[in-house]
């Protein structure tokens, strides 16, 4: 009986019982079964390799089984596995802490361990509401940028602004005020609305994706007007909350897309390449300032918020491998070399007559095509599909076909995305 099923396609032994995310199934095609991986590729069970020119939703940064990381978390296995960390705590978890707080901006001093991205920033936003209650006052309002994206969780998906994800919930979630993203034009407007908000309501929080936009479309924006909406924020005691579980680790040229700014967030979000895809885990990280909100002789004042699998030593060992990669000097000269190809091919781009805006930072490419598109339409399944069937697995988001491979990506592999992306357009 097991090898019979064994025989079956995994596609069909999946339809049986399992639910997928961001998939209606009645119209969605059968997903590919996925059997092995290794460096940039993915190979399914017919044997075919696919580039994966998006690191599996920006995660698999240093590729995929990675033996530096796969040997840290099978010694790790053998020493300890898992405990709680209510209660007790083990030297991954301490290491992550020291080795964190190396690169890092310098106002953080304290990391408060989840388990994906959402809960991080739930963790956040909680911790927001918290820091001016146990002061005695009450703030209900978030302040965030338009299509901004955060996680599916309800305060994660309060601050987001993607109608797609939210529609069905929107009467219950918390409230939030929308800022337009800042460009050279629009700032003082911005700062102008800002003032109007924080006159008239009582805000706890402005949560941002800082400088990129991932879910929107991989929309850039400036780090001069950022910085100015934190620093008015800070000046009227708002906290403000970057979501670096896209950009964090490298992603657009520096360790953090918050080494950008001068005003540095008093809490970021960490989650996908800060274990490289290997476990399930995120981090919430805090000024001492915010920290010390919670710190009293009253137990209430505590942060009473936990995940069974926090801090896990596990996931913690694959943290530590990764960020010895991430400061090596092949991956520095990697991650060099994707950005300089991606501004290349922009160029190249630059003046195509189907091509409305072609953009690139660090590793991160988006091409913007001339024409409307859903986000989950079928125009967009047939771009999927075309990618798929030229070997590259990219995921185009409305009329945004981008990529973000990861550092180990060869050469070749690389021109192959490009090569993919100019035969998508031309069929768009």
């Amino acid at each position: 009986m097991a090898d019979s099923i064994a025989l079956e396609k995994l596609s069909k032994r999946d339809k049986k019982h399992l639910w997928h995310p961001l998939t209606q199934h009645k119209t969605a095609a059968l997903p590919k079964g996925i059997v092995k991986a290794k460096g940039a590729l993915l190979w399914d069970e017919e044997g075919e390799a696919y580039i994966d020119g998006i690191a599996s939703w920006y995660s698999t940064v240093y590729g995929h089984c990675n033996e530096h990381i796969v040997s840290a978390m099978t010694a790790q296995m053998k020493q300890l596995d898992f405990v709680m960390f209510s209660g007790f705590t083990h030297e991954p978890a301490v290491r992550v802490s020291e080795e964190l707080m190396k690169i890092l901006p310098n106002n953080q001093a304290k990391i408060f361990f989840n388990d994906n991205g959402s809960t991080a920033v739930e963790a956040a936003i909680k911790m927001t509401l918290q820091y001016y209650y146990n002061q005695g006052e009450k703030r209900d309002t978030i302040i965030a940028f338009e299509d901004g994206f955060h996680g599916d969780t309800f305060g994660a998906m309060s601050a987001s602004g993607l109608s797609v994800y939210n529609g069905p919930f929107e009467d219950f979630l918390l409230k939030v005020i929308r800022i337009p993203t800042p460009n050279e034009e629009n700032l003082d407007a911005i700062l102008t609305q800002l003032q109007t908000i924080v006159t008239e309501n009582r805000c706890a929080a402005f949560v941002f994706e800082p400088i990129v936009q991932g879910a929107a479309g991989m929309k850039f924006h400036s780090a001069k007007g950022l910085d100015a909406i934190i620093k008015k924020c800070k000046e009227v005691g708002i906290l403000c909350v970057a979501d670096e579980i896209m950009t964090g680790f490298g992603k657009t040229g520096k360790n953090f897309a918050s080494d950008y700014l001068v005003n540095k967030p008093d809490i970021m979000c960490l989650s996908k390449a800060l274990t490289a895809g290997m476990f399930p885990l995120s981090i919430t990280s805090c000024s001492q300032k915010v920290f010390d909100a919670f710190y009293s002789e009253e137990l209430t004042k505590g942060f009473f918020h936990a995940h069974t699998f926090s801090a896990h030593p596990l996931g913690c060992a694959a943290v530590l491998a990764g960020l010895e990669l991430l400061g090596s000097d092949g991956i520095l000269e990697r991650r060099k070399y994707i950005a300089e190809q991606h501004q290349q091919f922009v160029l190249k781009l630059g003046n195509h007559p189907k091509v409305k805006e072609a953009r690139s930072m660090g590793v991160i490419l988006a091409i913007d095509v001339r024409t409307e598109m859903d986000r989950y339409g079928k125009l967009r399944d047939r771009l999927y599909t075309y990618f798929m069937d030229h070997g590259v697995n990219l995921r185009p988001l409305g009329n945004t076909i981008y990529a973000l491979p990861p550092y180990v990506i060869e050469d070749a592999q690389l021109q192959q995305i490009y090569d993919s992306i100019e035969g998508a357009i031309e069929i768009v």
